[in-house]
Parts: C-alpha cells; sequence; structure tokens
C-alpha cells in the first residue's frame, strides 16, 4: 500500500497519524511540510485545503485528518485489521503544552 503523509516535523495530529502508521506495521513516506516549501505547496494542491496533516493513500487523499481519522478510513476499506496494539501517543489530539513550548522556540511558517 502506498502512503503520503504531509506531516508536521512537530505536532500532536501530525504524530497521531506516525503512531497510527506504527500501530499497523505500515511503511510510509513522512512528508516534512513545515521545512519544505516545495511539500506544503504539493499538499495544498493534491488536497485543495492548507490544513495538516493530510494523507494520500492509494491515490485517495484524506484531508485535515487526525490519526484516528486515518485509522477508521483503513478499517473501513479493509486495508488493516483490527488490532489490540495501543499507541504511545493519543490519536486525536493537537499539539501537548510541551509541543507548543517547543513551536514558540522556533516558530512555524507556512510559506
Amino acid at each position: 500500500m502506498k502512503i503520503k503523509a504531509y506531516l508536521k516535523p512537530t505536532c500532536g495530529w501530525s504524530n497521531g497519524v506516525r503512531a497510527i502508521m506504527q500501530k499497523h506495521n505500515l511503511a510510509f513516506e513522512d512528508i516534512d511540510i513545515i521545512n519544505n516549501r516545495t511539500n506544503y505547496e504539493e499538499m495544498v494542491r493534491k488536497s485543495g485545503q492548507p490544513l495538516s496533516p493530510c494523507v494520500e493513500i492509494e491515490g485517495v487523499m484524506l484531508a485535515d485528518v487526525s490519526g484516528e481519522e486515518v485509522e477508521n478510513y483503513m478499517l473501513a476499506n479493509e486495508l488493516v485489521k483490527s488490532t489490540s496494539a495501543t499507541t504511545a501517543v493519543a490519536t486525536d489530539a493537537g499539539c501537548s503544552a510541551e509541543e507548543h513550548e517547543k513551536m514558540q522556540a522556533k516558530p512555524v511558517r507556512f510559506f
């Protein structure tokens, strides 16, 4: 299965997507949209909007989604099977207070 995930390096939502990929042992392309303008532009062009995370699974773009939403899509379309495995981070939450502090130390800029 070909998966491209347009993610921020530090973000609760992005980390939730990564956690779902790890939970299901899925290989995916982790595409940095913060430090690479071309990646961000590609995400906006493909998704039709500027919000992240966006995850493209076999050519289907899931725009502005949480890890939980990605997992629900994959389960509903029988791309993965239900598992009792857990994740180390929340899959449906924004940034933690610690993550916000890190971002304030280094401003995040969308081009």
